[in-house]
């Protein structure tokens, strides 16, 4: 990356080690006149080190540099940790680039005895016992070169049983002293407390990212904000923001690198806590499944009394109408902003040089438009395909930071990229393919870096290519979606060799370049005419799964064109799935007749003649006479000045409203409704039968004769007659009057059940019917005239003869007939 405001390239490691001096050997022939000489060669090792230490450590920022270029090649950890073995010279400056950054704890764990570990070859698994004072020693000594350290739970490398050990053992309060940055991860909320042991006094740089809530949370902040010396912060967290957070980083003003990604990192607080940061240089924000209104939201604090909301305002919310509930013109003021661009400016984040934005291209959009901000490094990682409008208003808004823009990379999110990872896995097919266009960017004369990498929106045209080389003349880096695959079924790559010619004659500090091209025959010849379009700066070129026909064509073509070529990358079936063997192979031949073709290209060009040399033109010494003349002028300045009255007086109107009341009558009819209803009411009956007939007994008599005196003797033996009756025994009589009335009374509520009906209807006529007179029946046929009897049946009878006299049955003499106590029928 440049920096300053230079755009010239920074000079290399290999030439600034170039430059140091080095001791000059004798020459062949010295050295052989010497020969015949008898000297002692041996020269002990300290004296070679003291001559080696000036050349090679003599300066150390140079020693750790090429350390450092040693490794970052593959393999260079091995080869460093060799170079701290073999030459004491470089065991310090080795072991301290060796052991300074660490992506994980496992190294520290290797250093415990081997009678610790479960496995010596795997200390991630844990320890068999705790570890004493003595087995530390080694640990401290080696850690004390960490500055760097990561932990992340979920990868799986170290067992849960290890920090909780090291926790409680531990000899000193911070394991690594020296730490400078920490990367915590954690899903659970005892792993996330036991960070506490490895933030030591000099921690300047934290990630932070916790996948479940936790109660311990704000303490842990609360900590890491207690490092008055912090200067990057990375918190990521999967549930709400906590509401103390811009509380608890209040007084951390020395922050230069900030990232958020949480819920709740929008509010209009935390907008105003990180514009108010003095030295914030890179931030990052992610505005993923957020609203447009939510990303306004996070610029509300940020200097109040801007303008921006009022109705004047293209952008603002403010209608200018007081009431309670205005109508939504939000996306009618969107529309107006993008054809007026009179979107805030409200000066935030005035230090600010590094962006990196994640979510939809419409946020990205809004969210840019608020910065003034003079921009280096913008990173926008957005949902892959946008919207057209998004698109297009997304590079309008980039174009405005083109004085200081230096470097623009285009990624898509982890969402749109696990669309192309379940192609990929499960073999679902090709991923679609959309088109990009670049031509809605502006100029980018400081732009070095462009870097595009989308899984659907991967073709570029041949006018995206020109208008790249006419926007940015000084790019160095150009990738277009480099691992774009263009199935043989569908169209090929739309980009052909010929379309490069552009890059290579314009920007003529390309070095890099990145593109799945269509290497197919060309029409015409004309690009070899002209050495114009050979590009001398231009060393890597990948193509990934790039098409081609014909491998010896393409080998010219890119010879003329990039004589200076150094590496020429592909994709084939072994580094890369999916790819076609038959174009592999053809880039395969192309490699190897590349460099054979380049020497001969440069080989011919050296036997051109050389262009004629520069002439200055001719230059005389000439002496001027410069002295001024001076001249003393007066100018009468005075200002005439004229009187104007101008009479305002204002014009009435009067005007008159005459207001009557609209009214309206209204009847309403109050008749009540009447409804007749009738209801059917059947009596339910039930039938019950007794039996009624009384048991009786078959025995035989004797005939009683009675005589009966003449009727003109009864009433003068009457008064004898009736004291002989009292005196006497009755006669033997049977009167069944209990069974006769109980017969009577079943027979009349028998003919009552069945007559109901007929007495229920009669019952609602309007006149009364006169009741029927039952007949009484005629029980003298039930009466039985005794005879007489013998005086043993006396005793038989004396039951009935009390029954008939309880009842107080009427009776005389033997002739008298007895009656039955009958209920009547009609009562």
């Amino acid at each position: 990356m440049s920096s300053g405001q230079s755009l010239s390239r920074r000079s290399s490691l290999v030439d600034y080690i170039s430059q140091i001096p080095r001791p000059r050997l004798a020459s062949l022939r010295s050295r052989k006149s010497t020969a015949s000489l008898k000297v002692d060669n041996y020269t002990s090792y300290a004296f070679q080190q003291q001559k080696m230490l000036p050349v090679i450590l003599r300066d150390a920022d140079v020693t750790q540099k090429l350390l450092e270029t040693i490794l970052d090649t593959p393999g260079g950890r091995r080869s460093v940790s060799r170079l701290a073995r073999t030459c004491k010279a470089f065991k310090e400056p080795a072991l301290n680039v060796l052991w300074r950054d660490l992506d994980s704890l496992t190294p520290l764990l290797g250093l415990f005895p081997s009678t610790l570990l479960k496995r010596a070859r795997r200390p991630g698994l844990g320890l068999t016992k705790a570890p004493e004072r003595d087995d530390w020693a080694r640990v401290l000594a080696y850690a004390a070169r960490v500055k760097s350290v990561a932990y992340v739970e979920m990868s799986g490398n170290i067992a849960p049983s290890i920090l909780p050990m090291l926790e409680e053992n531990r000899p000193v309060p911070y394991i690594l002293p020296n730490l400078t940055s920490l990367t915590w991860k954690v899903e659970t909320a005892p792993n996330l407390e036991r960070c506490r042991m490895f933030m030591g006094p000099h921690v300047e740089a934290v990630v932070l990212e916790v996948g479940s809530k936790s109660a311990k949370i704000n303490d842990i902040l609360e900590e890491i904000a207690s490092h008055r010396g912090l200067t990057s912060f990375a918190f990521t967290l999967h549930t709400n923001l906590p509401d103390t957070f811009t509380e608890t980083f209040q007084d951390n003003v020395a922050l230069e690198k900030l990232s958020l990604t949480a819920p709740g990192a929008l509010a209009s607080k935390v907008g105003k806590w990180a514009s108010d940061l003095p030295s914030l240089k890179t931030f990052a924000v992610d505005l993923s499944a957020r609203s447009s209104t939510a990303v306004e939201g996070f610029f509300d604090d940020i200097s109040p009394g801007s303008g921006y909301s009022t109705p004047s305002s293209v952008g603002g919310t403010d209608s200018g109408v007081f009431s309670g509930d205005d109508v939504d013109f939000s996306e009618a003021r969107k529309a107006a902003v993008r054809l007026t661009r009179d979107g805030p400016r409200r000066g935030a984040f005035a230090k600010l040089n590094n962006l990196t934005l994640t979510g939809e291209a419409g946020n990205l959009a809004t969210f840019l438009k608020h910065l003034t901000s003079p921009l280096t490094q913008l990173d926008l990682i957005m949902e892959d395909p946008p919207l057209g409008i998004d698109w297009h208003d997304l590079c309008t808004v980039i174009c405005e930071f083109a004085d200081t823009l230096q470097s623009l990379r285009i990624n898509a999110t982890s969402a749109s990229r696990f669309g192309e990872l379940i192609r990929a896995t499960s073999r679902g097919g090709d991923a679609p393919m959309r088109t990009l266009p670049l031509t809605y960017l502006g100029r980018l004369p400081r732009l070095w870096r462009f870097e595009v990498d989308l899984p659907e929106s991967v073709i570029f045209e041949e006018k995206d290519i020109q208008h790249i080389a006419k926007i940015c003349p000084n790019i160095e880096i150009l990738r277009l979606c480099p691992m774009a695959r263009f199935p043989l079924t569908g169209p090929p790559p739309p980009i052909t060799m010929e379309s490069v010619v552009p890059l290579t004659r314009d920007c003529r500090r390309l070095h890099t370049l990145a593109v799945v091209v269509n290497a197919a025959e060309l029409e015409s010849d004309d690009v070899y005419s002209t050495r114009v379009v050979c590009s001398r700066a231009l060393l890597r070129l990948h193509v990934g799964h790039s098409w081609i026909k014909n491998p010896l064509q393409t080998a010219v073509l890119l010879s003329h064109l990039t004589p200076y070529l150094e590496t020429l990358k592909y994709f084939d079936s072994k580094n890369r799935t999916g790819a076609v063997e038959a174009n592999a192979g053809a880039w395969q031949r192309v490699a190897e007749l590349l460099p054979h073709l380049q020497h001969i290209r440069l080989s011919e060009r050296k036997l051109q003649p050389p262009p004629a040399p520069y002439v200055p033109p001719p230059t005389a010494d000439k002496a001027i006479d410069a002295t001024p003349i001076m001249f003393d002028a007066a100018v009468s300045a005075r200002p005439e000045v004229h009187e104007m009255s101008v009479q305002a007086e204002p014009e009435l109107v009067d005007c008159g409203v005459q207001i009557m009341p609209e009214t309206t009558e209204v009847s309403i009819d109050a008749t009540p409704i009447y409804v007749e209803a009738e209801v059917m009411a059947v009596v339910q009956y039930s039938e019950q039968s007794v039996d009624a007939v009384p048991e009786t007994d078959e025995k035989g008599t004797e005939p009683m004769s009675i005589s009966l005196a003449p009727s003109d003797t009864a009433s003068d033996t009457s008064d004898e007659s009736s004291q002989a009756d009292s005196t006497a025994p009755p006669p033997s009589i049977f009167t069944p009057g209990a069974a006769a009335t109980g017969i009577v009374n079943l027979t009349y509520r028998v003919v009552r059940f069945y007559t109901a009906p007929i007495r229920f209807m009669f019952s609602f006529m309007p006149f009364s019917m006169p009741s029927m007179p039952m007949p009484m029946p005629d029980l003298t046929k039930f009466a039985i005239h005794p005879a007489a009897g013998a005086a043993d049946r006396e005793a038989k009878h004396a039951s009935a003869e009390k029954t008939h006299a309880d009842t107080e049955s009427p009776h005389t003499n033997g002739t008298a007939v007895i009656m039955a106590d009958i209920t009547p029928v009609c009562q």
